[in-house]
């Protein structure tokens, strides 16, 4: 059971103090939300953008490089990221000349051109998977995929792992609660759409093979480390050979998500842990903010989506695609994102940078005395409130405390730093340097000194 290290009482004073502060540093912030209030729900273009902080949303004005400035003026070095999707930074020059260019010259046809077989190419050569297909998002090359699957495999039932996240569509949108049972995670959804998910413990081969075993699953969805909404969750050894192994067994399609994950290197995970999938999706990142997403098969799982060349032969075409798919300004922005922004060299910087920002968090927490554990996922750092990483989601649910982060978060923001979502933890961009870094681990070690006195 989890107990807080701190007094509540000091992390509410500190909580209404911040808030205070970040409120009265934003006064044209929060005139435009008031202004939004009139036309958009909750004042924004997204509700998600209100309800996912605590805090009044900030109005942006500018970004260049690891940071952006909000429309008072108020500089950040972005550890966010705009959840992941600007890894490569803000305005990249080979991306804003690409981006450029292509607008001037046509940015959609509802035709392919060389840009699309370049990216594709590439991605094959980086995750070892010779056909691509694309979306605007990573949200649409997961239902895609789950689509694609369903075809081959005539089965409908989707898995996933507790603690997933995989974007806004109804066999994602579902959870454990305090019973073990699986309900609607958010509301609007379909009556049944807790029939269509089966939803097991990660790190758990047992409770993976029991899931499979009715042979009705079509597939198996996961990040390879789950990254999202509670923090991180590594796999045990042996786990993603026991996954592999059980989808074999019973005929069932294996896709990883590495739209998170991708930020560990060039191909993700499913290159630096030599995984076996079928499918790989995609997204965020891999067109330096560019609406694209993509997902990569095997030559098998592409058979679903293959025709004889000018006529669909009385074959079934499977549910994908959409106007605005693949456009040639995604595909400017991917490959000039690919060829160079996402480089090896930068993945380099970025670890190195990732295990500076990890030893701040690690010696800020032992300064302070506390009981916590700071985590090293390549780029990606954080901390776990707790004395040992969480093995699946039910602990890391118990560790997340909301409040504490919600207070760091607004203390970090208060003194230039935009820290990660809540259940998510900071990640270095490609542009950012040892000041970025520094900065963090000054802010968070002045939060965790007056927490912890």
């Amino acid at each position: 059971m989890y107990e807080p290290a701190y007094d509540p009482a000091r992390l509410t004073e500190i909580k209404r103090r911040e808030d205070a502060s970040f409120a009265a540093a934003r006064p044209r912030s929060l005139a435009l939300w008031n202004r939004g209030k009139r036309s958009m729900p909750n004042g924004v273009p997204m509700s998600w953008l209100r309800t996912s902080y605590d805090h009044p949303p900030l109005f942006i004005s500018e970004g260049e490089g690891a940071r952006f400035r909000d429309v008072d003026g108020n500089e950040y070095s972005d550890f966010n990221i705009a959840d992941m999707s600007m890894f490569g930074g803000y305005a990249p020059p080979p991306v804003v000349k690409a981006v450029s260019r292509r607008v001037a010259q046509g940015s959609q046809f509802l035709l392919p051109n060389e840009d699309g077989v370049w990216v594709a190419e590439e991605l094959s050569r980086r995750y070892a998977l010779p056909k691509w297909q694309f979306t605007l998002s990573a949200t649409h090359a997961n239902t895609e995929a789950i689509r694609v699957a369903r075809e081959l495999t005539g089965r409908d039932t989707v898995v996933m792992f507790d603690g997933k996240y995989h974007g806004h569509f109804d066999e994602a949108l579902v959870r454990l609660d305090a019973q073990g049972r699986i309900v609607p995670e958010e509301g609007g959804l379909p009556r049944d759409v807790s029939t269509r998910t089966r939803l097991v413990r990660f790190n758990d081969p047992g409770a993976l093979r029991a899931a499979l075993e009715p042979r009705d699953v079509a597939i198996v969805l996961t990040e390879p480390a789950l990254t999202n909404n509670v923090g991180l969750l590594l796999p045990e050894p042996g786990f993603h050979e026991a996954l592999r192994a059980a989808t074999r067994e019973t005929s069932t399609v294996l896709a990883y998500d590495e739209t998170h994950t991708q930020v560990v290197g060039p191909g993700g995970l499913t290159r630096l842990w030599k995984l076996d999938p079928d499918i790989v999706t995609t997204g965020k990142s891999i067109a330096s903010g560019v609406p694209l997403g993509a997902y990569g098969m095997t030559e098998a799982v592409a058979g679903a989506l293959e025709e004889p060349a000018g006529t669909r032969n009385g074959k079934r075409v499977v549910a994908t695609g959409g106007t605005l798919f693949g456009n040639p300004l995604s595909m400017a922005a991917a490959r000039a994102t690919m060829a160079e922004v996402l480089t090896g060299e930068t993945y380099e910087h970025t670890q190195a940078l990732g295990g500076r920002l990890a030893d701040g968090i690690e010696g800020a927490i032992r300064s302070a005395g506390l009981p916590w554990t700071a985590h090293r996922f390549w780029p990606r750092s954080g901390v776990t409130f707790a004395a040992t990483m969480p093995r699946d989601a039910r602990e890391g649910y118990e560790n997340l405390d909301v409040p504490l982060r919600r207070a760091l978060r607004v203390h970090l923001a208060n003194r230039g730093v935009w820290d990660a979502i809540v259940g998510a933890g900071p990640t270095v961009p490609v542009p950012a340097d040892q000041t970025d870094v520094d900065r963090y681990v000054e802010a968070f070690s002045s939060f965790v000194r007056e927490l912890a006195s």
